[in-house]
This record gives C-alpha cells, structure tokens and sequence, in this order.
C-alpha cells in the first residue's frame, strides 16, 4: 500500500538548499518532527505551515500537494 504524499517540505527544502536541521532550528523544535513531515508520516498544523512558509520564503499553500488534475 503507497501512502499519501500531503505536503512537499521536503522538495521545498531541497530547492532552498536547507536541511531539516536548519528547519527545525529556525521553529524550534525537534529535527525528528521535521522529519516525520517530510516523509509525510505526520503532517504540521496550519499555524505551523504558515510558519515553515515564512522560514522558506514560500506561500503555505506551495507547500501542499495540489489535488487538481
């Protein structure tokens, strides 16, 4: 069974050239949190996306996977 992909933190760090490491340093709050989100284990609170948004420089909603096809 695939699991579902919610979000692209991941992806979005990647093209930031940041780590999960300076993610979590930046919210303050445990590398391995950051990690269950970008293996999409867990998915962050709204108020957090809005806050991982202003760390990357990127609208929330660009870190969401769309549903349109």
């Amino acid at each position: 069974m695939s699991k579902t992909i919610y979000n692209r933190i991941k992806s979005v760090l990647a093209e930031k050239g940041k780590t999960n490491k300076d993610l979590a340093d930046a919210l303050n709050i445990a590398p391995e949190t950051v990690s269950s989100w970008c293996t999409n284990s867990a998915q962050p609170s709204v108020k957090r996306l809005f806050e991982i948004g202003e760390y990357l420089n990127t609208e929330p909603r660009d870190l969401l996977i769309s549903i349109k096809k």
